[in-house]
């Protein structure tokens, strides 16, 4: 089995090596048999090969796309390799990314720099206690010159929304983001209007002040398919930092940062489908269930994570190996994103909470202790 590095939260990821033709190559090889023998159907295999090439090549082109945009992101952003990939993972696997961490470091300037260097719209909403669901997803409003109701559409309609402190604002209004998350889509007045593709919800949210704050519902969290903290920075990141500022640099004037697009929607589309080609073998598949499973017997939980968990698990660890430069899933992938997929789908038990354990622990000695396959 390869050995990869782990990513994880607070970790940069490892840069992804040139992606393989291996499976062109196979089919090439059909089709000399092919020919050796005299058999038909020559053409339908040079076909066959010819898409096999192309799919290599728009996989690699869309991969070092996503690299790149990694390195534009830098520019702004110091100390944060980590968010920045599972932000990237989460587009990759269309899902939607929680981002955790106290203020001042760069939750929202990470959102907004990574959507310049995809060149996708964005949008950005600051969740408070007075905010109502037509505020976000759109709302019906009368036309005085033709007098009837036409249909506005809230700031939902975007590529990336930024939903900022998401648990200040109340459940009913959280739950007007629920449809637009999982059907990708907003129904207003028995119509259903689509939302752009791609379409991903980062939402963020302060750890430590919980004055004044509305928890989101597990069924919520569970439409979230990574929780990513954000931690402080060290030492030498926080100097860089201060170093970037001395030097004038502006948070607010990405361009005269440097930042420019580097990647766009039509990269993501394709690497998309190179992501749904890597392979995942049987024994990794019964790795994640068991990884899962172990959620539900632990005793330390008193919520363990949902079918729905174990699928975010395989999606994102695919997602990472093709990152990676790899055609197939190892253990190892699994591992590397078992926190992020899974910390926010669990419940801690009071007398654990009380004996000082933490969700990360109690998932870390779950990685200890189920069975790795070989």
């Amino acid at each position: 089995m390869n050995q990869t590095r782990h990513w994880q939260d607070g970790q940069a990821a490892p840069d992804a090596p040139d992606a393989a033709a291996g499976g062109a190559h196979g089919a090439l090889r059909g089709e000399d048999r092919g020919e050796q023998t005299g058999r038909p159907g020559q053409a339908g295999r040079t076909d066959q090969a010819d898409q096999a090439e192309q799919a290599a090549a728009d996989g690699a082109s869309a991969r070092d796309a996503l690299l790149r945009v990694r390195s534009e992101v830098g520019k702004a952003i110091v100390g944060q390799d980590a968010a920045v990939t599972g932000l990237l993972i989460g587009l990759l696997a269309d899902g939607h990314v929680l981002l955790e961490g106290v203020p001042g470091v760069a939750k929202t300037l990470l959102v907004r720099t990574l959507a310049t260097a995809l060149d996708l719209d964005t949008k950005r909403v600051q969740f408070t206690p007075d905010l109502m669901p037509g505020d976000i997803t759109g709302s019906l409003i009368y036309e005085s010159k033709t007098s009837e109701f036409t249909f506005r559409e809230g700031p939902v309609f975007t590529n990336i929304l930024l939903a900022d402190e998401i648990n200040r604002t109340p459940p009913k209004t959280q739950a007007s983001l629920l449809e637009a998350m999982e059907e990708r889509q907003v129904s207003a007045d028995g119509v259903s209007r689509r939302l752009p593709s791609p379409f991903l919800v980062a939402a963020t949210q302060n750890p430590v002040e919980y004055e004044g704050t509305y928890p989101l519902p597990e069924a919520q969290l569970d439409r979230f398919l990574l929780k990513l903290t954000l931690p402080l920075p060290g030492r030498e990141d926080e100097i860089e930092v201060i170093r970037r500022h001395s030097a004038g640099f502006d948070p607010r004037n990405l361009g005269a940062a440097g930042v420019r697009a580097v990647a766009d929607a039509a990269d993501i589309d394709r690497a998309r489908a190179a992501v749904s080609q890597v392979a995942i073998a049987p024994e990794v598949l019964a790795y994640i269930v068991d990884l899962v499973r172990a959620t539900r017997s632990s005793p330390s939980f008193q919520l363990g994570v949902s079918p729905r968990g174990a699928t975010a698990l395989l999606n994102t660890s695919r997602a990472w190996a093709w990152l990676s430069g790899r055609s197939f899933v190892t253990p190892d992938d699994v591992k590397a994103l078992t926190l992020p997929a899974l910390r926010h789908r669990v419940g801690l038990r009071p007398e654990a909470q009380m004996d000082g354990v933490g969700v990360d622990d109690v998932l870390g000695s779950i990685l200890g202790s189920v069975p790795v396959p070989r």
